[in-house]
């Protein structure tokens, strides 16, 4: 192939992948916002077409009402589950829940986990380097637990390390001396942005 040819298809070749980089990430985006947004908007219209298949008729369905009456819906509980009735009906169905047998991890692990991330006992607002493999090998991870007294492990730490590019992740025991608290200024957001990045994004 003559050079001439050659250097010009590499570059449509570079052209080409670094369109796929600057539109991916965008495109990525846009269909899991789009994803999200259906999803929800199709919440309610499929739950009731489901219990009452002859009172509700999809093609008068307008887009954006379902996601409306969700999020109103969300906001709604939010602020009645603040009132002491609401309250303790809510306590006496998560109580019944928790002690069902098979539901319980489900509910409770689901539970746990949304409540790691937001609210009094958020979890994942310590991040850490955390050497579990050789002498100088630090894995960016969160410490979940100031201590691991359960395990009669009262030097120890509990660190929840994400795995890069899943939403999956590894729970590691260590000695307090193991985990460096990173240092102040780094947000919890951009320490996980990092880790699930694979280091590609800086902190």
């Amino acid at each position: 192939m003559k050079e001439p040819i050659k250097n010009y298809l590499k570059k449509v070749f570079r052209y080409f992948f670094q369109g796929v980089i600057v539109i991916a990430p965008i495109a990525v985006t846009l269909y899991f916002v789009f994803w999200l947004f259906e999803s929800i908007d199709n919440l309610l219209p499929d739950l009731v077409g489901g219990l009452f298949p002859n009172r509700i008729n999809q093609e008068s369905h307008i887009p954006g009402v379902g996601f409306l009456l969700v999020i109103f819906l969300m906001i709604f509980i939010g602020w009645a589950s603040s009132s002491f009735i609401f309250g303790q009906i809510i306590d006496f169905l998560g109580s019944l829940l928790a002690k069902t047998p098979g539901v319980k991890l489900i509910y409770s692990s689901v539970k746990d986990f949304l409540k790691a991330f937001s609210g009094s006992e958020k979890k994942f607002d310590k991040p850490v380097l955390v050497n579990v493999d050789g002498a100088d090998v630090w894995r960016v991870g969160f410490i979940t637990q100031n201590d691991a007294a359960q395990f009669d492990l009262l030097d120890h730490v509990v660190v929840y390390v994400p795995i890069s590019y899943a939403i999956s992740g590894i729970t590691y025991i260590v000695p307090r001396s193991k985990a460096k608290l990173m240092k102040e200024g780094i947000p919890s957001a951009d320490a996980m942005k990092f880790a699930i990045s694979g280091g590609v994004t800086e902190l």
